[in-house]
């Protein structure tokens, strides 16, 4: 079992910066790393993706504001949200992918708001 912890949510304004962290209990180096959200009413969806050979996928609403990367020998995965926009308030969940096995974290708020 593979536990996820998620911080570094919270308030900023339009235009902010703030950055998640997943801290894993387990190895990542041999995972896929995925970042989603999830808003009010709305489905949860992926936002980012870190392979295991650190190649990284981004969704189109956030190309080139968020950044997605992990230290290995921390065991920690990140997003770093720049250009934060109100329509980025959600819900973000750390998702861990590895060998057919999926693992989530309990999820950290960011409220885009002036």
């Amino acid at each position: 079992q593979v536990q996820l912890v998620e911080s570094g949510g919270g308030l900023v304004r339009p235009g902010g910066s703030l950055r998640l962290s997943c801290a894993a209990s387990s190895f990542i180096s041999l995972a896929f790393m995925r970042w989603y959200r999830q808003a009010p009413g709305k489905q949860r969806e992926l936002v980012a993706t870190i392979s295991t050979v650190g190649m990284t996928t981004y969704v189109d609403p956030v190309k080139g504001r968020f950044t997605i990367s992990r230290d290995i020998a921390k065991n920690t995965a990140y997003l770093q949200m720049n250009s934060l926009k109100p329509e980025d308030t959600a819900v973000y969940y750390c998702n861990l992918y590895r060998a057919g096995q999926n693992y989530w974290g309990q999820g950290t708020q960011v409220t885009v708001s002036s």
